[in-house]
């Protein structure tokens, strides 16, 4: 019998290291307060659990105030968790020692409007030792990935609102990153051009082959992009229900899986 039950444990041992690598994200037990001078401080998120799967796109959804942005600050390393913990690749966050590899896309597209399309891009690899001439070139070829290379030496405020959002975007892949996060970097563009963003972050998410987090107000963005929806309660954040979004792709707007999965969520928040 202890023969068979040290059999099981070497059998489960073994199998651990191949779940841990399917996982990029995991976030466990996540709590986060502020002190704003109340006796207990505000409590913002409490107990938040969840897994990202390597190559999803995950998003964070809940009604304003919930903590969707805090939470994907936590993950992003900008803040830290009060208490539990956030593991990448299968290292806790105080071992985790790539970050160059975890980018992060903000609300704003914050381009420096003194630098051109291209140096707003290549901005990001100027504190290392790369040569000018390779950085430009690895600036130019996303700017060709995004269909910017026309606008190389443009400037922001020559661009339109799409526009900027692209060189956003390849400015945060310069770095050739495993993990993209984005807090709504499309909720101040005009419905027509979020669909395109829509499916130019699809489209590079399977080229570069991206697990990517996001969060969102919107229901139907959740539903068009994400793998995976986690649900937020109204403060303090918890996580109300992880709903799977098992569409194919492309998925149709108007179709009724699509309608009955916006539903879905609607109704959870």
């Amino acid at each position: 019998m202890n023969a068979v039950i040290a059999m099981a444990a070497a059998k489960t041992q073994a199998c651990e290291p191949s779940k841990q690598a399917d996982v990029a994200v995991r976030v466990e037990n996540v709590s986060k307060w502020f002190d704003t001078h109340e006796p207990n401080g505000l409590t913002v998120l409490k107990d938040i659990s969840f897994e990202v799967p390597r190559g999803s796109v995950v998003a964070l959804v809940g009604t304003s105030g919930c903590g969707k942005s805090t939470l994907l600050n936590i993950v992003s390393g900008l803040i830290k968790a009060d208490r539990g913990s956030i593991t990448y690749d299968g290292k806790v966050g105080k071992d985790f020692d790539d970050w160059s590899k975890v980018t992060y896309m903000f609300q704003e597209d914050r381009l420096l409007p003194w630098r051109t399309t291209i140096d707003n891009v290549a901005f990001g690899l100027e504190a290392g030792s790369m040569p000018k001439r390779e950085r430009r070139e690895r600036a130019g070829a996303l700017l060709e990935l995004v269909g910017l290379q026309a606008f190389a030496d443009a400037y922001p405020h020559q661009l339109s609102g799409g526009m900027r959002s692209r060189v956003a975007l390849a400015r945060s892949l310069i770095g050739e990153p495993k993990i993209l996060l984005m807090d709504e970097p499309f909720s101040k563009l005009d419905p027509s051009i979020r669909t395109q963003m829509h499916e130019e972050i699809l489209r590079i998410h399977r080229l570069k082959h991206l697990t990517v987090v996001f969060v969102t107000h919107d229901v139907e963005e959740a539903v068009v992009l994400a793998d995976r929806v986690v649900v937020l309660s109204p403060r303090p954040g918890r996580v109300k229900e992880i709903v799977d979004i098992d569409i194919p792709r492309p998925r149709n707007y108007l179709g009724q899986p699509f309608v009955d999965k916006v539903r879905e969520l609607r109704q959870l928040l």
